[in-house]
Parts: structure tokens; sequence; C-alpha cells
């Protein structure tokens, strides 16, 4: 195929494209009325201030990331095939690491499909094509996407922020197959009902796997109160780990149907209990009635989605810590967690830290977590490792 072509400017960071990273800003690229009339998600041959190609980019003039890395190969045809290869590849690990069809298949930038997410819950597949040559090639990688993994529904969830970003609509649709109310997904000995057509984001939020194992690993005849439930969270995995009572807090009500459903299915329900409102709102009703708990975690959704929130987020993160320290019993756990990839690692801790030390506690930090190995992380790219979990035990 014959493809336009976009350049660098002189004094863009062509090393670091060749290196691996997949991005390039809109002030790198020369913006000329050729590159500004491409349609949003068009591919083109970029070039460095020499002219050399680089490889095959997908071009959004309207997005700050104004040209993604598809293929180092300038002369690809992005087809049915090759986002087949693209997903076998993606399989092949899944495959290796879990017994049963439910993970995340395709982690956007770290498994080569640039703003795409796609998770897989069984025979049904969630796509989030959050970028707009995604949007453009949806047929080809729905095909794919069938064909490789056999799966017979396949849900577009085309909501969220990124996808404002990039101009492109809210919309829900289902491309294939049906569903017959929220799907079961067994994970940690427990079972959670994901809602793939009106819950958030894909209808389950597969990153914290681990974190959640760890945290059910604290629970032993523990209490447990986990705030940002969602759909069951750390709490369902607590009680498949053996605590002794958990209690949800989320500020969704169908959210909070599907924890109880789940809890239900996994023979749990006389030991989970729900409370909706606000989780500020919530922890301090729960301080002032002097509730404790042997393990207290916090998953709250991106305090920091970018780097201009990046203040607040972490003044947030450190009101939480200081609203959560004051529940835990003494000897007790402390679980918090972020998944802003604006506030680093060390941010992140530094603002938990201050929050325990204001809520009048001291601890030991006992373990950092991060996503799952089906959330690979772009070694180039700071934004695939956006997840972290720090566990603490505070003293009495």
């Amino acid at each position: 195929m014959s493809y336009p072509t976009v350049r660098l400017r002189p004094k863009a960071e062509a090393r670091a494209i060749r290196h691996g990273f997949p991005w390039v800003y809109a002030d790198e690229l020369v913006t000329d009325r050729r590159t500004q009339a491409l349609s949003p998600g068009a591919l083109a041959v970029l070039e460095d201030a020499e002219r050399r190609a680089m490889g095959l980019v997908t071009v959004n003039p309207a997005s700050k990331i104004i040209a993604r890395m598809l293929d180092r190969d300038p002369d690809a045809t992005i087809d049915e095939g090759w986002f087949a290869t693209r997903l076998s590849r993606a399989l092949a690990l899944r495959a290796r690491l879990f017994d049963g069809p439910f993970y995340r298949l395709i982690h956007a930038e770290a498994d080569g499909l640039p703003g795409v997410v796609i998770d897989r819950f069984g025979d049904a597949a969630v796509i989030q094509p959050n970028a707009a040559w995604a949007e453009s090639h949806l047929p080809a990688l729905e095909a794919a996407l069938v064909s490789v993994t056999g799966v017979t529904t396949v849900i577009k969830n085309g909501a969220g922020r990124a996808r404002s970003l990039e101009g492109l609509p809210e919309e829900i649709v289902v491309l294939r197959g049906g569903l017959q109310g929220p799907v079961p997904v067994p994970m940690n000995g427990a079972t959670y009902m994901a809602d793939l057509t009106g819950g958030q984001k894909t209808g389950l939020f597969y990153d914290q796997r681990p974190n959640h194992a760890f945290g059910a690993r604290l629970a032993r005849g523990a209490s447990v109160l986990d705030v940002f439930t969602h759909v069951g969270g750390f709490a369902l995995a607590a009680l498949a780990g053996g605590a002794g009572r958990a209690l949800g807090v989320d500020a969704s009500g169908p959210a909070l149907a599907l924890a109880e459903a789940g809890a239900a299915a996994g023979g749990m329900a006389d030991r989970f209990a729900t409370r909706q409102g606000d989780a500020f709102e919530v922890l301090e009703a729960l301080g002032a009635e002097g509730a404790r708990f042997d393990l207290v975690i916090c998953d709250p959704p991106a305090f920091a989605p970018s780097k201009p929130a990046l203040e607040a987020g972490l003044r947030a993160y450190e009101r939480l810590a200081r609203l959560a320290a004051p529940l835990v019993a003494p000897g007790g756990f402390l679980g918090l967690c972020s998944c802003s990839h604006a506030a680093d690692l060390s941010a992140f801790r530094n603002a938990c830290a201050r929050g325990i030390g204001r809520g009048g506690r001291r601890g030991q930090l006992i373990h950092t977590g991060f996503a799952g190995p089906d959330h690979p992380v772009l070694p180039q790219l700071a934004e695939s490792g956006y997840l972290k979990a720090l566990f603490f035990r505070l003293d009495g």
C-alpha cells in the first residue's frame, strides 16, 4: 500500500521512538496543511527529520498524541491478518498464565495495539477502542478476535475520558452475539458478577487480581472493610480466603448489588454486608461510630488522571489514608491503591505515609503490588505501569 508521510521536527526525540517509545506529541511533528488534512485514525509513514522511514503510524491531528506507532515496518498492511498476529501473541501469554479464559487479553501499547483494551470473560469479550485508528479498523479487529479466541459475544465499550480526548463519541454496542445478564467470573476462589454492558469500564477490574490475593492472605479470620469495592473487589477475595466478615462500601447501588450477587454465588452472603455512600463520608461516619477492622483496603478511582490533577489527587490520597488509618485495629493492616499514572510510586507512597501519620498511626510498609501480568508494561511508556498497591501493618 502507498501511505502518506509525516515527518518529525528537527529537534524531536527520534532516538526515543527508535528505542521503542510509541507516541509522537503534536509539538514534535511537522503539522503542515497536508498533515492537518489527514482524517483522525489515518495511517502514514513516519519519517525522521532526515526523511528516513521509522515505521507505520496512525495519525490524529486533533489529539495531543498526534501519532502512535503501529508497526516498525513502514510497508505493513493493517488488516485482519495483522490483528490476528498480535492477538495470537497476546493469547499465548494469557493461556500460559491462567487456567481459564478470564483476563485482559490486550493491554494497549504494551500488546502492540495502541489505545486498544480487550478484556475476556469466557465466551464474551469487551473491546475498548480508545483511539481513532482502532475505531476505523474495528470490523477487522472484531473478526480477528473471533477467529483467534473463538468468543461468541463481542461488545464495544466506547465510553471514557480517553475517547473524548481522541474526539470519539461515547457508546456501548453489542457487535456480535448477546448476553443474558451479568457474567460470573471466577477469580481468587471467589465469584464476581461482571456487567459487560452497564458496568464501569469493561465490567470488572482484572488488574487487581494479584493484590486481591495478597489481601486475602492477610484476611484469614479477620474483619475486613473494602472501600470503593465496586463488584466485590478485595472483599470477596478476602471472604474466599477465610475472612470472618467483610463490609463493602461504594457509591454505586448497582455495583453493590452485583457484589452481593457474587457473595451469594460463592456461598458467602452471610458474611458480607454493603454500605452505599460517598467513601469519605462513610469513613468519617465509621470513625465516629468507633468501628474497627483487622484489614482496611481503599481502592479508589484515579484521583490524579493527568499531570494538572496531580497535586489535588495526592491530597485526596493523603486524606483517604488519614481517614482509613484510625479504623484499623491494633496490629491490623491497611491497603491503599492508586490507578493514577500521573502519581508515580514515590509520590503516592509519600502521600499515604503522610495520611497515616496525620491519622495518628505509625506502621511498616510490608508489600508493594502492581497490576497482574495480563497488564504488561511497555518499559518505554511509564503510563502503562499505572497501578500501585501498598500494604501497611499499623502499630497499636
